[in-house]
């Protein structure tokens, strides 16, 4: 990222949860812990099935007397309607944002340079009563700034901030082997597990009962994660979401999103994975390289 360009998150919505039980209300449902949110510190994190599967992820932010939900737009009215039919008689008040609210990125440098900033993944400042954070999931995805759409330009402006390609953003995430977008084609068809979010710091094992935490703790516990969500390059042909992908005639694993930034879930631990082969699907050649943060 060039230190002065700022990505305007077109594809990014923001909800707001705020009310005396917000606190308890979100840790009984989110894979994370809500205890991690502070006015210094944001966290990544999802919303599961009951049987672990993916349905919903986003970042928290604490504002005022309640929390940012920083979510995926199309996701946006899903993830709000959600919410809602797990509220019941808590005295919780949920709100959509996103036309009032704008997300825009910027690179870990320019970040840094603010004085109160710390080179931590999460580390939350203010700005004008904005927030502003280091992305927690990888810090090479640069820092996020939460602000209100009127201010937007003025603010960008005297930060000397100048709007550059989304393309670029994108591109960069799919890169880190973190889906940028299209996260409506992974709902309910793998575990949350698998989406990596253990090393993107969106699980944590040792807080009490989630929505999913007892399949997603049988997977990790008993060593049963043999498959990853992980970035496809295209080198020639046509992907087609949901079809399978071989290395010859052996399957070994099927895309789940088709688009410019494309992914798979790949049984990454199978003798027949081997990053440095170019895979088939029915109508393209393709390359899967795990993500350098993904240890094991």
């Amino acid at each position: 990222m060039n230190i002065k360009n700022v990505y305007i998150l077109d594809n990014r919505a923001i909800l707001y949860i705020n009310g005396d039980d917000a606190k308890e209300f979100l840790q009984n449902l989110i894979s994370n812990d809500i205890n991690k949110v502070s006015d210094v510190n944001s966290c990544f994190s999802s919303l599961l099935t009951p049987q672990g599967k993916f349905l919903y992820e986003f970042i928290i932010v604490k504002h005022k007397s309640g929390y940012l939900i920083d979510c995926e737009k199309p996701q946006a009215e899903e993830l709000f309607k959600q919410l809602s039919l797990y509220k019941l008689r808590s005295k919780v008040e949920i709100l959509n944002l996103s036309n009032e609210f704008v997300v825009a990125a910027f690179s870990p440098e320019k970040f840094l340079t603010f004085s109160e900033s710390k080179d931590e993944i999460g580390f939350t400042i203010k700005y004008r009563e904005d927030p502003i954070f280091l992305d927690p999931r990888n810090k090479q995805l640069g820092a996020r700034l939460i602000i209100n759409l009127e201010k937007l330009y003025l603010s960008l402006k005297k930060l000397d901030l100048h709007d550059a390609d989304l393309k670029e953003y994108y591109s960069l995430s799919h890169r880190l082997g973190i889906v940028p977008k299209d996260l409506n084609k992974l709902q309910d068809k793998l575990f949350g597990i698998e989406c990596n979010f253990e090393e993107l710091n969106g699980i944590d094992f040792k807080k009490g009962c989630y929505v999913g935490q007892e399949n997603t703790a049988r997977i990790k516990l008993k060593n049963k994660l043999l498959k990853r969500l992980l970035p496809i390059n295209v080198i020639n042909g046509k992907l087609y979401e949901g079809e399978s992908i071989y290395n010859n005639e052996i399957e070994i694993g099927k895309v789940l999103i088709d688009s410019e930034y494309p992914f798979a879930l790949i049984k990454y631990l199978n003798e027949n994975f081997d990053e440095k082969a170019n895979f088939k699907t029915k109508e393209a050649s393709i390359n899967i390289k795990k993500p350098d943060w993904i240890k094991n």
